[in-house]
């Protein structure tokens, strides 16, 4: 598979697929926890409960082509922190 290194499967898992969807062989198991759950401004489809990010409604990190989303979202946020001088 060309780019593998940019989408898992893993039917085998006792929660696959740990979100509803129609397309189980383009459900990318990558990210199981989402890189970007600390971002407030992520642009996944979450709710918040209480203090919680509930983000089961989302299916970004799951998507085939959230790799290159997730990896863009969080140069954005680093280079963000940077021009403010969280970072050095």
């Amino acid at each position: 598979m060309k780019n593998n290194y940019r989408f898992f499967n893993n039917t085998t898992c006792e929660y696959f697929p740990c979100h509803q969807t129609k397309q189980e062989d383009d459900f990318n198991c990558l990210f199981c926890y989402c890189p970007l759950y600390l971002v407030d401004a992520c642009g996944g489809k979450y709710t918040m409960r209480g203090n919680i990010k509930d983000c089961s409604a989302c299916m970004i990190p799951h998507h085939p082509k959230g790799y290159d989303y997730i990896l863009k979202k969080l140069k954005g946020v680093l280079d963000e922190r940077k021009d403010k001088g969280d970072l050095s």
